[in-house]
């Protein structure tokens, strides 16, 4: 093997952090793996890895090995890009991450239609529940919903995506509908709890003036979906993107409520590293999740 190659094989191993998932990945055997690694520490001679039975963690040799290798190999993929931007057919591996909910629903779909378009992109779509370090990850897009990164780092507006105040018409038919951030006092307010945060603390701007209420209610979740059902049964009010409850809103399954009231937004962005040449499957899939992800919320 060539030192490329050598380099390109062990940020995989580093990024898998397993060499069974790493011979998935490429379709070789375990043991092909593991004597290739093996042959990798002997023409180096250094240990690159420590294996215990649950996990590799990387010597200070494989940290420098791993450290030198992402620069290089990150201009070795700009080069090529540069070199075969004028090609019409996009190659190449592309890594995506985004979360659960959004990916499934929304980001899915369009990467699909994406994948027919393009055919001889080899895509691989990651569903976590937090962000990604792209720094440090071999994903090459990152979709986040609110959070904005680093300077390091490019993000691409996709989508507008401000949080609904909602319940359904049942439940306002049987309590009545909140005037005032204050009346919320009075309703049972379901909780969506999620890393640890101030999670009964609703935020709202009206008029220029910021109010936050520590809101109550029977029923809470670890999951937006949850979430989502218990208030189409019509046990209370939800605070949830828009991208979350926008069929329920236009079927008037689920009705908006204190709309002059605004919550902090989720805006939903592609993120991706900073280069001198973006490799054009890049810069492509991000154009495309821009251009098709809106025509999901026509009306929004």
């Amino acid at each position: 093997m060539n030192p490329t190659d050598d380099l390109a094989f062990f940020s995989r191993v580093a990024a898998n952090g397993s060499l069974t998932a790493t011979a998935r990945e490429l379709g070789l055997s375990l043991p092909s793996v593991s004597r290739r690694l093996a042959l990798l520490e002997q023409r180096l001679g250094v240990q690159l890895i420590t294996r215990t039975t649950r996990r590799l963690d990387l010597t200070p040799e494989g940290l420098l090995y791993l450290e030198g290798a992402r620069p290089i190999l990150r201009q070795l993929d700009e080069l090529e890009s540069a070199v075969s931007s004028r090609q019409q057919d996009l190659r190449g591996q592309l890594h995506i991450n985004a979360s659960f909910g959004f990916g499934r629903r929304h980001v899915t779909p369009v990467l699909s239609a994406f994948a027919k378009e393009y055919p001889e992109i080899e895509l691989s779509l990651d569903l976590t529940s937090e962000p990604v370090n792209l720094l440090t990850s071999r994903i090459d897009i990152d979709i986040r919903v609110g959070e904005i990164p680093d300077s390091r780092l490019v993000a691409l507006h996709l989508l507008d995506n401000p949080r609904i105040l909602c319940a359904s018409p049942d439940y306002l038919a049987r309590v009545g509908t909140p005037r005032t951030v204050s009346d919320l006092l009075n309703h049972n307010c379901i909780i969506l709890r999620q890393f640890e945060s101030d999670y009964a603390i609703w935020r709202f701007v009206h008029a220029g003036k910021e109010q936050a209420l520590k809101v109550t209610g029977s029923l809470s979740s670890n999951d937006g979906e949850a979430v989502v059902s218990l208030a189409l049964d019509g046990h209370g009010l939800i605070l949830r993107s828009l991208w979350d409850v926008y069929e329920y809103l236009r079927k008037g399954d689920l009705v908006a409520v204190l709309p002059d009231y605004e919550a902090p937004r989720a805006d939903i962005h592609a993120v991706y590293q900073q280069r001198q040449h973006v490799p054009a499957r890049i810069s492509k899939c991000v154009q495309y999740l821009a251009h098709n992800l809106p025509k999901r919320f026509p009306d929004a």
